[in-house]
C-alpha cells in the first residue's frame, strides 16, 4: 500500500526503562513501539544521549519515522519530548504519535484518541507540559480487567497492579493488545490518523 502520509512521524512508546520493568503492563506502549519497529525492519534502537532515549530512525516507503523510547521513568517522559526541540504546534499535531498504557481501558484492547486529556496518565503530562500543547495523537492500551479497576483505587494498588506481576492470562490479553497496538500504528502510518481510528476504534 502507498503511503498517505505527507508528513514524517514521531512516535513515543512509553514506559520504565530496566529488565525488572520489561514485561509490566506499565510498559505496554514502550512494548507495542518496540513491536512496531521490528515488524517494520527498521534500524535497531540506540541510545541518544541528547533525547535521554533509545531511538529508531528509518522509513516506511516515503514517510520518515522516528521512534523513541524514553529512558527516563514514566513520569519524567517530557525530558525526552522537549529535547527534541518542537515548537510549532501544526508540526506536533501531525506527527506525533504516543503509544502508552491505560487503566481506563480492559486489557487486551486499545483506542486512538486526538486531542484529548491525559486522563491522570503521568506520562502523557509530563509530554503534554513540555509540547505545551495536548492536540496529538495517542494509542491508549488497555491494561485493566473489565469492572476491575479504576484510578479512582488507592495509588499503592494502581501501582502494584501496573508494575507488579502479572498472571499468565493477563499476559497473553496484554500482548493481543500490543499487537494491535502496532498494527494500528502502521494503519496511522500508511493511511492516516482517521482512518486508524475508524479501524480500530
Amino acid at each position: 500500500m502507498k503511503s498517505a502520509s505527507s508528513h514524517n512521524y514521531i512516535i513515543f512508546g512509553l514506559g520504565n526503562p530496566g529488565k525488572e520493568y520489561e514485561h509490566t503492563r506499565h510498559n505496554a506502549g514502550r512494548n507495542a513501539v518496540l513491536r512496531f519497529v521490528k515488524d517494520n525492519d527498521l534500524p535497531s534502537f540506540e541510545k541518544n544521549k541528547k533525547l535521554e532515549a533509545l531511538a529508531s530512525e528509518g522509513a516506511i516507503e516515503n514517510t520518515k519515522i522516528q521512534a523513541v523510547l524514553p529512558e527516563t521513568f514514566m513520569n519524567k517522559s517530557g525530558i525526552t519530548a522537549k529535547s527534541l526541540k518542537l515548537k510549532n504546534k501544526k508540526q506536533i499535531a501531525e506527527s506525533v504519535v504516543i503509544a502508552h498504557d491505560d487503566l481506563d481501558l480492559p486489557i487486551g484492547t486499545i483506542k486512538i484518541v486526538k486531542n484529548r486529556g491525559s486522563a491522570g496518565h503521568k506520562g502523557v503530562e509530563s509530554i503534554m507540559r513540555a509540547l505545551g500543547t495536548r492536540d496529538f495523537t495517542r494509542i491508549r492500551i488497555g491494561i485493566a480487567k473489565p469492572a476491575h479497576l479504576k484510578k479512582s483505587q488507592s495509588e499503592k494498588m494502581v501501582l502494584k497492579t501496573v508494575i507488579g506481576k502479572i498472571s499468565p492470562d493477563d499476559t497473553n490479553l496484554l500482548k493481543k493488545g500490543i499487537k494491535k497496538a502496532a498494527s494500528a500504528l502502521q494503519t496511522i502510518i500508511q493511511s492516516g490518523v482517521e482512518r486508524a481510528m475508524n479501524e480500530w476504534n
